[in-house]
């Protein structure tokens, strides 16, 4: 039986190319104009619609728990409490003690979860409580329930939808892929609730999202420069939102659209709960927490608060040189090929597709996705992928975040990144929930910049250090 009885309902409900590349795709672009036309909402004046936010509902097991208790728990899930003026919900330990309705527990219970993850630990008894809160946790973590949940339990204590109001929860996502995982998500949780929702993203007809916005949806997920046109041509308007995410906000900066996310977030009501979400802490992304969390938000980290990756990944770095890298790809190939999925990064499309060629004329079967492919063929390719009928991916950054295919034995590095930040990313999409997998990264003369870093992240996933790589670090240059 659920604590969670006042909101333990599920009830019916009546409700029934982006031109400026604002759809999650290509990383920075000029944003000058974009939203130039939304005006600046006095809020003193605005009629806004009564909500509540606190919905927690302490289980009799938690409040039991002493502090030592509830200490020891975020040791053992290594989550730690980085900022917090106030008292901080103990964490949980199970699906039961969240004290989540019924009708939530039964969609866990479908899924076939057997235990919160250390984000879902602690961040379900922060949201549910109204809180706003800062999540540092890497890809993979189990983030999405963890802000989709207590969405949803805010949304059915709200009252519905008339026409002219736009969302309640609004998630803003740095690309396409990682907005429509989150939908996926929406669709499979939010179904027993009857929840409506959008997914917002550039590189398609803007007709259908525009009419679902229209005609009203509880939640929207957007890109931040496709929500922006539909926010200038009234399509919809952000008065209803009272829990604002903002998911991968350090990729969202990284791509260029911190102007977008400032002027959209000038267009939800004040006294919102917002989330945020962040495989890193730079202080870019510190600044924007400051600005954005209207009321001292909890801040809590998972894992170690260096940049780290996954250990039961096997990461193994080559000292190259640039004209050695396409033999040595062929031959890794050779080698670790067996049907299962690996997925190549590059650092530019162009790179990307010249490499997808040459490796189909070896008879290697790779596709290319990047940002300039059409939206069809994306499609198609992350199709092919994930059935393992074309199990050889390359890509862009693009997919270094907000790619969840579950299954990917291998990430090469053909490119090293320009950021040790983007290189954890992408050693991420293997290794994933537990599983085991395998990165290799080709590392050239143009990047010894980034020795120190990279040696930083090996040692601390008790990887092996070639020695090549602690003489570039050591001189700062590359020797042959």
């Amino acid at each position: 039986m659920s604590h969670g009885g006042r909101y333990d309902r599920s009830r019916s409900r009546s409700r029934d190319r982006d031109r400026r590349g604002g759809g999650g795709y290509g990383g920075s672009y000029s944003s000058k104009d974009l939203g130039s036309n939304l005006r600046n909402i006095n809020w003193q004046e605005e009629r806004l619609t009564r909500f509540e936010k606190d919905f927690y509902q302490q289980h009799p097991l938690v409040a039991s728990m002493s502090h030592e208790e509830a200490e020891k728990i975020r040791a053992e899930r290594n989550i730690s409490i980085v900022h917090c003026l106030n008292d901080v919900p103990k964490p949980i330990r199970t699906f039961e003690e969240a004290s989540f309705p019924d009708y939530v527990l039964a969609e866990i219970q479908r899924a076939n979860f057997k235990e919160p993850t250390p984000i879902q630990v602690q961040g379900w008894p922060i949201a549910l409580s109204g809180r706003d809160m800062v999540g540092i946790a890497e890809t993979g973590s189990g983030k999405t329930l963890a802000f989709l949940l207590p969405a949803i339990v805010h949304i059915n204590a709200q009252p519905e939808l008339v026409k002219g109001d736009g969302p309640i929860v609004l998630v803003l996502a740095p690309t396409r892929e990682l907005a429509l995982q989150t939908k996926e998500e929406c669709d499979r949780f939010g179904k027993s609730s009857k929840i409506k929702n959008t997914c917002c993203y550039g590189g398609v007809p803007k007709m259908d999202q525009a009419r679902n916005l229209r005609d009203g949806v509880e939640i929207a997920i957007a890109t931040p420069g496709r929500l922006i046109d539909f926010l200038g041509t009234g399509d919809t308007n952000l008065k209803r939102v009272t829990y604002l995410v903002l998911d991968e906000a350090d990729r969202m900066l990284d791509m260029g659209f911190e102007p977008q996310v400032r002027k959209i977030c000038t267009q939800v009501r004040p006294d919102r709960q917002t989330l945020m979400w962040s495989a890193t802490w730079p202080p870019s992304v510190q600044s924007l927490a400051r600005d954005l969390c209207r009321e001292d938000p909890v801040h809590i980290n998972v894992g170690a608060r260096q940049l780290r990756t996954a250990h039961t990944i096997k990461q193994y770095v080559e000292v190259l040189q640039e004209s050695e890298k396409r033999s040595r790809l062929r031959r890794l190939l050779e080698k670790i090929m067996d049907g299962s999925k690996i997925l190549i990064f590059c650092q530019t499309k162009r790179a990307g597709d010249e490499l997808t060629r040459e490796m189909r004329t070896d008879g290697f079967p790779a596709l290319c996705i990047h940002g300039e492919k059409r939206q069809e063929e994306r499609d198609w390719v992350m199709k092919e992928f994930k059935e393992g009928k074309s199990p050889i991916l390359v890509a862009t950054d693009l997919a270094s975040r907000g790619l969840d295919v579950k299954d990917i034995k291998c990430v090469i590095n053909y490119d090293f990144p320009n950021q040790i930040e983007d290189y954890v990313h992408r050693v991420g999409r293997t290794g994933r929930a537990g599983a085991s997998g395998s990165a290799y990264t080709f590392f050239t003369p143009d990047k010894s910049k980034h020795a120190k870093d990279l040696i930083e992240v090996l040692k601390e996933a008790n990887q092996a250090v070639p020695e090549e790589l602690e003489r570039i670090a050591g001189s700062g240059g590359f020797r042959r």
